[in-house]
């Protein structure tokens, strides 16, 4: 049975936000959605609803080649391997040849913030796919690059708040970032618009902020005071890999502190309300709505 629309990674935190507002936001009939992941069994409850549920693999490009033929529009939701350099923008090539063979009319894909040169040592993959989509026979495409999701932060926050200290490599960078659940809103209004060309979205918050901002907000939350320690970017690996983080994996994260140190996340762009005619959410709303969570990290 075709559909309208088909979102990749759909048993993840983002699918699952994407889907959400295509049927509550912008009020998609449930059966014109495909909803797609490599684990189709943890979709009962969107399935129960009407939308449809494939099983797609991105290491088996023949399962999305079968999925994506039955839909307009295709999200492909970035694939996460971390621990394997490299597989993502392998992965990725696959999806956009199978969209390409698939006959796909219109391909949504999830980038970053000025991928070209970036420190983030896992840019080349999005700067990699970017290149696959433009140079693909597909007619229209849209690449969003998100800045970072405000739940990021909880990654940092819990040690922080554990220690009082946050250790930082990034200066007075700073980071324009946004909330994941708007830009899963900006999405779906990026999957639904009636577009036919090429065009390129940044997501960003509203407003930007250094460590010690986004410390001292969090600490206000929390009850908890936090100092911010600045750090070279090996003292930052180390500290990870003495924490517990396989050290590929701790410079990685290092790199994003890298990336905001040099201005890399600061970019504030109004293409959020471009696509939703809304504002995004503030990060100070947005801390305050975790306090509870935040309180309980102090614990």
């Amino acid at each position: 049975m075709t559909a309208k629309y088909l979102v990749t990674g759909a048993s993840g935190h983002l699918g699952q936000h994407v889907i959400h507002h295509l049927l509550e936001t912008s009020g998609v009939a449930a059966a014109d959605i495909i909803a797609a992941s490599r684990k189709p069994e943890q979709l009962a409850s969107l399935a129960e609803k009407g939308v449809q549920v494939r099983r797609v693999d991105f290491d088996d490009p023949a399962s999305m080649v079968a999925a994506f033929a039955e839909a307009e529009k295709v999200l492909i939701i970035s694939t996460d391997t971390l621990d394997r350099p490299g597989h993502r923008l392998v992965q990725h090539r696959a999806a956009i040849a199978a969209a390409e063979k698939a006959g796909v009319k219109h391909l949504l894909y999830t980038s970053m913030p000025e991928p070209a040169n970036s420190p983030l040592l896992f840019a080349p993959d999005h700067e990699g796919t970017e290149t696959e989509i433009r140079a693909s026979a597909i007619p229209a495409w849209t690449i969003l690059r998100n800045n970072w999701y405000f739940e990021n932060v909880m990654m940092s926050a819990g040690p922080a708040l554990a220690s009082g200290h946050w250790y930082s490599a990034a200066g007075d960078g700073r980071i324009a970032h946004i909330a994941r659940d708007d830009i899963a809103r900006a999405t779906a209004a990026a999957l639904v618009a009636a577009a036919s060309d090429k065009k390129v979205y940044t997501l960003t918050g509203s407003s930007s902020y250094t460590h010690r901002d986004i410390a001292a907000a969090v600490s206000k939350a929390a009850g908890r005071e936090i100092t911010v320690i600045d750090v070279p970017v090996e003292g930052l690996v180390q500290g990870m890999v003495g924490a517990g983080l396989p050290e590929p994996v701790a410079r990685v994260f290092a790199s994003i502190d890298t990336m905001i140190g040099i201005g890399g996340l600061a970019t504030i762009t109004g293409d959020f309300k471009a696509l939703t005619g809304a504002e995004p959410q503030p990060f100070e709303a947005w801390v305050e709505s975790q306090a509870a969570t935040f309180k309980a990290m102090t614990a």
